[in-house]
């Protein structure tokens, strides 16, 4: 799937595409865009929560069940969260394109999550 760039407007395809459409999933409070009230993820409502292992568990279902009903060329196999300083987070999605043939179909992106601000996501 071929889209354009949030950031700068150019073409954008591949993993960078996913990685941006799983940001913005994920990024996204549940029920604040307008005509699609659905959209979204549960996430936004989960950061700066205090850091326990109830909190892991809920950031883990949310990221997966958002991108399961939401971002339809990835099939999530691992869901993953990675603390590399007090105050920050990454999470790890590891899945199975469903666009892409065989073996060029496994990815890894990674969600940093922020304050209330949103996500910046890489592929």
């Amino acid at each position: 799937m071929r889209g354009m760039d949030a950031a700068t407007g150019k073409p954008l395809e591949g993993d960078a595409h996913l990685a941006q459409s799983i940001g913005r999933i994920l990024s996204t409070p549940i029920g604040t865009r307008v005509g699609r009230r659905d959209f979204g993820s549960l996430i936004p409502e989960l950061i700066d929560q205090p850091a326990n292992p109830a909190l892991r568990i809920r950031i883990f279902a949310a990221t997966a069940l958002a991108l399961k009903r939401w971002e339809p060329r990835i099939r999530v196999t691992r869901v993953a969260l990675e603390q590399p300083e007090p105050g920050r987070a990454i999470v790890i999605v590891d899945g199975v394109r469903t666009d892409l043939p065989g073996a060029a179909a496994r990815t890894r992106i990674t969600a940093p999550l922020a304050t209330r601000s949103g996500l910046t996501v890489t592929a």
